[in-house]
């Protein structure tokens, strides 16, 4: 069969995640891999490892690395922190910590949710009710999303802490960083974080199917006591110093060579310079948002700013709205690959991902293709561009 037409230049892709390969890292994962046995493997892993430590900003938590996305590290964290009939706290963000509840209940655990107001961040103070209510300290653990990919909503995660320390509970502290490392503060030593799961495809630049769990003595104690069965991701099996050990199997040697590339990325920029983008961009993302709310289609799904995230940013659309249709439009004729909505959200919102490998022209561009598709599809909206431009040349 004919192959389809070379298309010029390359496809925008703002879906959060996975993102934008950076040359860098797919050169890097072209090379061949190894025997398990040369040295030059387990100095990738230990690269990796010493720096997801150091983005995370962790001196106490140790690493582990898993061949798996982020369910799968969600996985990881139940396997070892719950057995059936243990209670875990799951604060409402949406479709993410719905999904993450609905996993614990799958092992047999209790997953008790606090309400989800759309658009809008974690509620601290009803977490610490549910908490100071738990008098009998069934709750093992707080499993908090910091960035919910389908809403682009960040919620506080001091503010969780405050709350577990108020209610004077011992329940672990777990936070999925899935879809905010490398774009948005976090440091799990400062805030106190027992456990952190993140994956590779989104901030960190590399393709998907390398998960990661940051584990502290505090939640290995908590492991090590529960009974629950477990082999693949059992935390314990993987201390190990070899490879082989260290991955239950064979490691993913192009995965881990593309990481360690996309880690030396970030600190050759820097990590404050990393974020300080990433806020930019966000910025003139949600500037540009702002201004195609005007013309009563369309409007940001996050009403406060001080929520919206800087990885992903969801618009909401008015009913009628064929969100497919229009991400159709953007991706086949424009080349602008734009996410839509997920579980609750599905049909209601489109995605606009800007996190990663990308800067102030591409984030223009990707914009500009969305306006195109708009006027193609009829949705009213007062151009952004502008606005979003602006933004750029004012930060």
């Amino acid at each position: 069969m004919p192959s389809s037409p070379r298309i010029p230049g390359y496809r925008f892709l703002h879906s959060p995640g996975p993102t934008r390969v950076p040359d860098e890292v797919l050169h890097a994962m072209s090379r061949q891999p190894m025997d398990l046995a040369d040295p030059r493997v387990a100095s990738v892993i230990a690269a990796c490892e010493s720096g997801l430590k150091q983005l995370l900003q962790t001196d106490r938590a140790e690493v582990l690395m898993y061949a798996a996305n982020g369910h799968g590290v969600w996985e990881g964290v139940i396997a070892n922190l719950l057995g059936p009939g243990d209670a875990v706290l799951v604060p409402g963000t949406g479709h993410f910590s719905d999904g993450w509840a609905a996993q614990a209940e799958a092992f047999g655990a209790i997953a008790l949710r606090t309400p989800w107001v759309e658009g809008e961040p974690i509620d601290a103070s009803s977490v610490e009710q549910v908490l100071r209510e738990d008098t009998q300290h069934r709750i093992k653990c707080v499993f908090a999303v910091h960035t919910d990919t389908a809403s682009g909503v960040t919620s506080d995660m001091r503010a969780l802490r405050a709350a577990i320390d108020a209610a004077r509970h011992p329940a672990l502290f777990v936070v999925d960083v899935v879809a905010s490392l490398g774009a948005a503060p976090f440091a799990m030593d400062a805030l106190g974080a027992n456990v952190a799961v993140g994956a590779s495809q989104k901030g960190l630049m590399v393709p998907p199917g390398l998960g990661f769990i940051a584990v502290d003595a505090r939640a290995f104690e908590v492991a090590r006591a529960n009974p629950a069965p477990r082999f693949y991701w059992d935390w314990a099996r993987r201390r190990g110093e070899q490879s082989y050990q260290k991955f239950c199997g064979t490691p993913p040697h192009s995965l881990l060579m593309g990481l360690e590339a996309a880690l030396g990325l970030i600190f050759h920029e820097g990590l404050e310079a990393v974020l300080s983008r990433h806020a930019r961009i966000a910025r003139a993302v949600h500037a540009a948002v702002d201004c195609w709310s005007e013309g009563g289609a369309l409007s940001c799904f996050a009403p406060s700013a001080a929520a919206r995230s800087t990885s992903v940013t969801a618009i909401a659309v008015r009913g009628g709205i064929d969100v497919d249709a229009l991400r159709s439009v953007a991706r086949e004729r424009f080349q602008v690959a734009i996410a839509g909505g997920l579980g609750p959200l599905a049909g209601r919102v489109f995605r606009i991902g800007h996190l990663g490998d990308l800067n102030a022209a591409m984030i223009l561009g990707a914009l500009a293709g969305v306006e195109a598709a708009l006027r193609v599809r009829g949705i009213p909206f007062q151009s952004g561009v502008g606005a979003a431009t602006a933004s750029l040349a004012t930060a």
